[in-house]
């Protein structure tokens, strides 16, 4: 059971990415999440979508991530922090084999993946989870002191 209180207020926000995107950030080798706008740094729940991006499962880099792994969808399954949103330069050499060409990368650190994924509704971009939400999450991850 948690002891360390969670901050209050809007200090997380969740993220839904398609399988096997999800699985490939929770295994670490994934670091770049690519969207169309911009994000705030800061906290975010780890949503896998319901649907399963099946071009992507043919993909080297993404096979050699993911090989082995389960592909729950539909669920928070794990949390990171965006440490940095940018994009490359015109021309210049992208800053991760991950990241698109044109879109902003969000990039993720401290990932960490719940042992049981939780059923939840996502939502396109940034959406704010509710409390119940937060702490069913954190209640997995009782050593992250957001």
């Amino acid at each position: 059971m948690r002891t360390a209180p969670l901050p209050e207020g809007d200090w997380i926000r969740g993220i839904s990415i398609r399988q096997p995107w999800t699985a490939a950030v929770l295994t670490g080798d994934k670091a770049v999440e690519n969207r169309p706008r911009p994000w705030k740094p800061g906290w975010v729940l780890l949503h896998a979508s319901k649907s399963i991006d099946q071009a992507a499962l043919r993909l080297p880099l993404v096979a050699r991530a993911i090989r082995g792994r389960q592909l729950p969808t539909g669920a928070v399954v794990g949390v990171a922090r965006i440490t940095d949103c940018h994009q490359d330069p015109a021309g210049a050499d992208l800053c991760s084999p991950w990241a698109h060409r044109g879109a902003f990368h969000l990039v993720l650190a401290d990932v960490q993946e719940l042992p049981l994924p939780i059923p939840a509704r996502g939502q396109l971009g940034p959406w704010k989870p509710s409390p119940d939400l937060v702490t069913r999450v954190f209640q997995q991850l009782p050593d992250i002191h957001p």
